[in-house]
């Protein structure tokens, strides 16, 4: 596990924003395929018994860039960079992909929201997926990949592979879809 939690860790102190470990935010905006939307304009998912449920975001801040940040300061604070080479952090992200996995791992089907999880292990898996997340961003760093960039292209290349109206409701490979 990575020791990176808590605000001082973190790099925040009582001046500068700070983070619900739920995701909660006061601002109303998220980011919906590239356009700020108030909280108005949330988007509706249909789940499984046809009632509209508001969609799930993730607060406004930190961004990829303060949690890279934070991380390359935490990094430094302890003349850590001479471990963090590209492999050695793949490799610890594979690890906490695998914690990750444990939390899961015997409990079957675990629906949307995790309502059978207490507290603690939403909190649990709030850190697991936390350490993933860090590890991703300092990789990226590392192989001066813009992580957001990329994530506009890739999401562009993937429509094109799987243009809504050929694959709606299917999960077929791209490369299964007749034209």
């Amino acid at each position: 596990m990575m020791a990176t939690s808590g605000k001082d860790a973190c790099g925040l102190n009582g001046d500068e924003r700070s983070v619900s470990l739920n995701g909660s935010s006061d601002k109303s905006h998220s980011l919906v395929n590239g356009a700020t939307t108030g909280a108005s304009a949330h988007s509706k998912l249909q789940n499984g018994g046809g009632t509209a449920a508001e969609r799930f975001t993730f607060s406004p801040e930190p961004t990829i860039e303060d949690i890279r940040r934070m991380q390359a300061e935490f990094t430094d604070e302890r003349d850590w960079n001479q471990f963090h080479q590209p492999r050695n952090l793949l490799l610890a992200m594979v690890g906490e992909v695998g914690e990750v996995s444990e939390l899961f791992q015997w409990r079957g089907e675990v629906a949307e929201g995790l309502p059978d999880w207490t507290e603690s292990e939403r909190e649990q898996l709030a850190q697991e997926l936390s350490d993933v997340m860090i590890y991703l961003v300092e990789l990226a760093e590392k192989c001066k990949v813009d992580l957001p960039q990329a994530v506009l292209r890739k999401m562009a290349l993937n429509r094109l592979k799987y243009p809504a109206n050929k694959v709606h409701g299917s999960a077929k490979k791209y490369t299964e879809y007749k034209d």
